[in-house]
Order: structure tokens, then sequence, then C-alpha cells
């Protein structure tokens, strides 16, 4: 993260989550379309109703691209996950954790919407900055 510095300011609202008030970055920008929970190798969906699996499959598909673009987990710097269901957020937030230390994780916006692609429970897209 030599490229990244965390913005932090008490003049607004503390993190409550896996997530930072932002990030500064400079270098190559790599903009990740938003990921469903598709297996790639069937292009059968993940998860059915359980959004933990879900959120897993969805994680596995965007550390794939951010692997194939030469980056990692701290290289991403914006996180926006779309929910079908808020009520998903504590189970989602918990998978998400997994892969964003509080410290360095990248800032992130999460929103409900009324729907999905084939009706998942979770879609997730990202910025990464490349060295």
């Amino acid at each position: 993260m030599s490229d990244m510095r965390v913005i932090s300011t008490d003049n607004a609202p503390a993190p409550v989550g896996p997530y930072n008030q932002a990030i500064a970055a400079q270098g190559q920008l790599l903009f990740i379309s938003g990921q469903i929970p598709l297996d790639p190798k069937t292009g059968q969906l993940v998860g059915d109703t359980d959004i933990s699996q879900q959120t897993q499959q969805v994680m596995k598909n965007i550390e794939a691209i951010l692997k194939a673009a030469g980056a990692n987990w701290q290289n991403v710097v914006k996180t926006t996950v779309f929910l079908s269901n808020l009520e998903n957020f504590a189970p989602m937030n918990q998978v998400y954790a997994q892969y964003f230390p509080e410290a360095t994780a990248p800032a992130r916006a999460c929103v409900e919407v009324s729907r999905l692609p084939k009706d998942v429970l979770v879609e997730i897209e990202c910025i990464a900055v490349i060295s």
C-alpha cells in the first residue's frame, strides 16, 4: 500500500466496519465491474438463498480479476456493495471483513436495490490502484 494513504478525520463519522473514510492513491486505476455469485467454471449461481455463500463467491470472482491484473486486495481503494435486502448486511459484512483488515480497508458504499441480475442477493464492484 505504498502508493496509497488512508485518510481519516475526527470531523467526519468514524467507520463502523471494514472500510475507511477515504483512500488517497496514485497509479494505474483498475475498475472491476459488479460481480455476482456465478461459478466461472459452471456458469451456475452459487449459494441459492445463502448470502454468506454468495458473498464468498463474489469475493473469489473479484480476487481472480485482481490477480489477472497483477493486483491483490491491498490494491483495492473503493468498493460498492449492492444488496437486494439490507437485512443481509451483517452476514455479508462478516465474509467481506475476511478480505479487508479494518486499518487498511478501502472506502465503501453499501445500498439496497430493488433487484439484481439473476435475482442474486449481492453484487460487488470495486476500484483498485496498481502501482
